[in-house]
């Protein structure tokens, strides 16, 4: 792995472990809303299970098509240990030797794989504050974390917005880095 791939490996393993860290403060607040419209706690951590359980294939060279209906249902079951395993089999995923080397078949397109892994860590580093407002923990994100988010947002924002991946960007609440990543993805802190 090249100094730059392993970079992007350590950030998508920090984004993770925070998001896992909010998933062990839920204790039964399934039901809570988060700040997506129409998503409760199970909605937000189902969608980053599912994430995860679409990296190993996708890391590993299949196409949308090749995994079809395997990962359709829910992939969340009744509680956390269904989220713990899907976060470690990504995470193995990411680091396995010449896995960010490979080009990852995704729904618009190939993608080198660092890029699809920065798309994964910069939903685990938001939907971690998302999870955190729902249950209202801790809702600092980890700021080196933030600071590589941002940058690489910068040239990715205009592709997620037309797509209609994230909202309108909001007003940042403070003039923090935190602060300013939250608002590029639509979130008002």
């Amino acid at each position: 792995m090249t100094t730059a791939t392993t970079s992007v490996a350590a950030l998508y393993e920090r984004c993770s472990a925070g998001f896992a860290a909010r998933v062990g403060e839920i204790a039964g607040r399934w039901s809570d809303r988060t700040p997506l419209p129409g998503w409760d706690v199970r909605d937000l951590v189902h969608h980053v299970v599912a994430e995860e359980r679409w990296t190993p294939p996708l890391l590993a060279g299949a196409t949308i098509a090749e995994v079809g209906s395997a990962l359709d249902g829910d992939l969340l079951g009744a509680g956390t240990t269904a989220a713990e395993a899907a976060a470690a089999a990504a995470l193995a995923a990411v680091t396995a030797q010449g896995a960010l080397e490979r080009i990852v078949h995704l729904s618009y397109g190939d993608a080198q794989a660092p890029e699809y892994v920065m798309q994964l860590a910069a939903d685990h580093l938001v939907h971690t504050w998302d999870l955190a407002r729902a249950l209202g923990t801790d809702e600092r994100l980890d700021p080196d974390a933030v600071d590589a988010v941002l940058a690489w947002f910068a040239d990715a924002e205009p592709a997620y917005r037309a797509a209609g991946l994230i909202g309108p960007r909001a007003v940042p609440a403070a003039d923090t880095p935190q602060h300013h990543l939250l608002a590029r993805f639509g979130r008002t802190a």
